[in-house]
């Protein structure tokens, strides 16, 4: 068997690819981020279109879930969070683009085999997915539907699925990276 044969052939059924120490997600973190990607990205644009269509046919600005914490509500958004960089669609377009690479790049080729960082990634990049479709075919703007009280008076800016999923992901992100230091803290070798 020749060398690239016996690069490419999975170990195990664990790893699909492994060449001079570089390992690929086994067949678990594939079955983990690809279909968690595509639903939360679907599930986002489904919110999307279904929250501004109901908003639409209420003939309104916006409709009350909870009275006094939470409404449905149509905004377009042509700037990041917060509205940082409005206006800015090629490069937001560009930045969302490249966030996307990073993120496959980091599944693919970190090594991680922690489940709650291939759940992390696949939200991340399932939100910048949502939100990088909203920017290039909804005329440079991200549609959001969501809008909180926080303080009587004082609304969070809106946001939709795709801002929850980004945040989720951060949070697991960090999450994970206690847990591994904990977990590698646990096992390293004491030394005297």
């Amino acid at each position: 068997m020749s060398k690239e044969e016996n690069a490419a052939r999975p170990e195990s059924g664990r790893v699909f690819f492994k060449r001079e120490g570089l390992t690929l997600p086994d067949l678990k973190a594939h079955l983990v981020f690809w279909p968690l990607l595509a639903a939360g990205f679907a599930l986002d644009l489904w919110t999307k279109k279904t929250a501004f269509e109901y908003v639409k046919q209420q003939a309104t600005d916006s409709v009350r879930v909870i009275d006094g914490f939470l409404q449905l509500v149509r905004r377009l958004n042509k700037g990041a969070a917060f509205g940082i960089a409005e206006g800015q669609t090629h490069v937001l377009i560009a930045i969302s683009a490249l966030a996307l690479v990073v993120i496959l790049a980091i599944f693919f080729f970190s090594g991680s085999r922690q489940r709650l960082v291939h759940i992390a990634l696949a939200l991340f990049a399932a939100g910048v997915c949502g939100n990088l479709y909203d920017r290039i075919f909804h005329n440079g703007s991200v549609r959001d539907f969501i809008d909180v009280v926080y303080w009587p008076g004082k609304h969070w800016p809106a946001f939709n699925v795709a801002d929850s999923m980004l945040c989720i992901g951060v949070g697991l992100l960090i999450i994970s990276n206690f847990l591994i230091g904990k977990s590698y803290q646990k096992h390293a070798p004491q030394h005297k």
